[in-house]
């Protein structure tokens, strides 16, 4: 059953803006594991960054329905391929679900969340939506922290898993180091990609009549 969550809003897009390049719509489209993607660019590893109890960005607290003095629990990392960060990670869930539902996230350690996620069959994802990101956002500060070279502009996903009616929000920032390695792999257009974009407009087509009903 599809989580009834939506991450989208006046600023994440489920249809990724027009402005981003092919290779960048891919990688902020792609369902299934990050973590599993980055592993065909080489040997991935995870530098956890932040573990603790905080309270959640604006735009989180949006999307998920609860106010920004909500306690949270928070476990950021970097997922590096062959030693280099190429991913900044911000994952949430209400304090109360991680010492029940997700209690199993406060044990990862540098394991990847992506073990948790698509392990477990009960787990259902929302669409992935994705946004420019400048420096005036957290995300954006994170990532810099990671990398010293990061642009000005940055893009990045996020996505809502949900649990037994418990919400887990994943955010991912994809580094400049990503878009380098990519660069000489990028080749065409590929036509079965093309056609997952006609579903993603769909989608926000549907999406937006309904909510003009």
């Amino acid at each position: 059953m599809p989580t009834p969550i939506d991450p989208a809003d006046a600023h994440w897009r489920v249809v990724p803006l027009p402005t981003f390049s092919d290779t960048q719509k891919d990688w902020l489209t792609r369902g299934g594991s990050l973590t599993a993607h980055l592993r065909t660019l080489g040997a991935v590893s995870v530098d956890v960054t932040r573990e603790a109890v905080d309270l959640p960005w604006q735009d989180e607290a949006r999307a998920l329905g609860i106010t920004s003095r909500t306690p949270v629990w928070v476990r950021e990392v970097a997922l590096n391929v062959d030693g280099v960060p190429f991913v900044v990670a911000h994952s949430i869930v209400a304090l109360t679900h991680s010492i029940g539902v997700w209690q199993s996230m406060r044990r990862l350690r540098t394991r990847p969340l992506a073990e948790l996620l698509y392990s477990d069959s009960s787990v259902s994802r929302s669409a992935l939506a994705s946004r420019r990101l400048t420096a005036r956002h957290p995300l954006h500060r994170l990532a810099s922290a990671q990398a010293r070279d990061a642009g000005h502009v940055l893009v990045a996903r996020r996505s809502v898993f949900e649990r037994h009616g418990a919400p887990l929000m994943v955010t991912e920032c994809m580094l400049d180091a990503l878009w380098t390695r990519l660069a000489p792999l990028h080749g065409p257009r590929r036509r079965d990609h093309a056609r997952s974009y006609e579903h993603l407009s769909s989608h926000a087509t549907r999406a937006a009549q309904g909510e003009a009903r």
